[in-house]
């Protein structure tokens, strides 16, 4: 595999491109030899100033032009990038190269496997359509999903997975817990 060209990195639904978590994984992708640059960006509804998220359709075409935006400033094609993002961010990205946005492969922070205590309302009818390599970052108590529940659904995904549980939630606040998702992200990139 070529080596990844770049990252476009998305916020969670509450947070922006800005969130410490995002900071964080961008700082550890620029000490890797050699750097992988990173773009942050935020999704229409946040630009907008509204709260409430982007339905699929909507998000997923900002992302392609996002990544479309980024390839060209790189001056590669699309499947060089990794795509990306924490929890709704990530979910979008994931549904965007499903639906055949060419990446290089996926970072998945706190994917959002259903709502918290709805196991019922599964967000993974596309994990069958993700052939490229994809990152799973989640904590051991997070409440969208459980190890145990993440294990059974990336099974479906027929691209390579690695996953790596941390301790925490959902949530990635704190230094710590920022710096330990930026080093599995950095690894993780610089294996490809």
């Amino acid at each position: 595999m070529t080596r990844p060209a770049g990252l476009l990195l998305t916020p969670g639904a509450g947070a922006n491109r800005d969130s410490p978590a995002l900071v964080a994984v961008e700082h550890a992708l620029a000490d890797v030899a050699p750097p992988v640059p990173v773009r942050r960006a935020d999704f229409p509804y946040r630009l907008a100033g509204r709260r409430m998220p982007d339905r699929a359709p909507v998000a997923v075409a900002h992302l392609r032009s996002e990544a479309a935006a980024w390839a060209a400033e790189l001056g590669v094609p699309t499947d060089r990038l990794l795509l990306g993002g924490r929890s709704y961010g990530g979910r979008m990205c994931s549904m965007a190269v499903a639906e055949g946005l060419p990446a290089a492969g996926l970072v998945l922070l706190s994917y959002p496997l259903h709502p918290p205590g709805r196991p019922e309302k599964l967000r993974v009818e596309h994990f069958g359509q993700i052939e490229v390599p994809t990152l799973f970052v989640s904590g051991d108590k997070d409440q969208f999903g459980t190890p145990d529940e993440l294990a059974e659904h990336v099974a479906a995904v027929p691209g390579p997975v690695t996953t790596v549980t941390l301790p925490g939630a959902h949530d990635m606040r704190g230094a710590a817990r920022e710096k330990a998702v930026a080093q599995a992200v950095a690894s993780w990139t610089a294996s490809l």
